[in-house]
């Protein structure tokens, strides 16, 4: 059994997960903490209960999603996995800069690893599998674990939406591809654990998601 904790953090409201089992390792998934006070609550969570965190996964490389990777690098000593396909992403000075006309003045943990299509993260007594879902950007994936019904999207599958392919990377026609081959051939009763927004299901979403139909 798994246990997911949910925190929405940064200006964007971007859903991080830490997901942990019994034997208390832990993944955290897509940290976008930003503020301070998100960033102690993370690590708060963590040290109450006795987590080990062991990975550090990125669904895809946009800022928003990686605002706090420096927080758990600092502290659990971990770097941030992510498809090498969005390695160019991973500056994320120049990403605040080019999209937000900001600066990022925290520091930017190195990639500690390329995730591969189709491999298997463990932790615990759990695994995810890694599903390219190229479309919002070119490294785009999922992690799927199957034995618990749980997938976490990131920014290609929302409530009721998708994710933007209007940004530098994005593809209407790869973004199509990976809902129609990879999306939609999930079991129904599939929880969906987005980058942003709210929890669905696949079922919820073959029924009502209008880029699904």
């Amino acid at each position: 059994m798994i246990t997911i904790k949910r925190f929405c953090v940064n200006m964007l409201q971007e859903n991080c997960y830490v997901v942990s089992d019994e034997s208390l390792e832990a993944v955290i998934i897509d940290c976008g903490a930003y503020f301070a006070e998100e960033r102690e609550a993370l690590t708060s969570y963590i040290s109450a209960g006795q987590l080990k965190p062991v990975r550090l996964l990125c669904t895809h490389g946009h800022f928003d999603h990686c605002f706090g990777n420096d927080t758990i690098h600092q502290a659990y000593g971990i770097g941030p996995e992510v498809s090498a396909r969005d390695e160019y992403l991973m500056d994320i000075r120049r990403q605040c800069r080019e999209m937000m006309g900001t600066d990022y003045l925290s520091p930017v943990p190195p990639v500690s690893r390329f995730l591969e299509d189709h491999e298997t993260v463990s932790f615990g007594s759990h695994r995810l599998k890694v599903l390219p879902t190229p479309g919002h950007t070119p490294g785009s994936v999922l992690f799927y674990c199957a034995e618990e019904a749980v997938v976490f999207t990131g920014d290609t599958l929302f409530c009721n939406s998708i994710g933007r392919t209007d940004f530098p990377g994005g593809s209407w026609e790869s973004m199509h591809d990976s809902l129609t081959n990879v999306v939609a051939k999930l079991p129904g009763d599939t929880r969906v654990l987005s980058g942003h927004g709210p929890e669905t299901t696949i079922a919820n979403e073959l029924a009502s998601n209008p880029y699904l139909r």
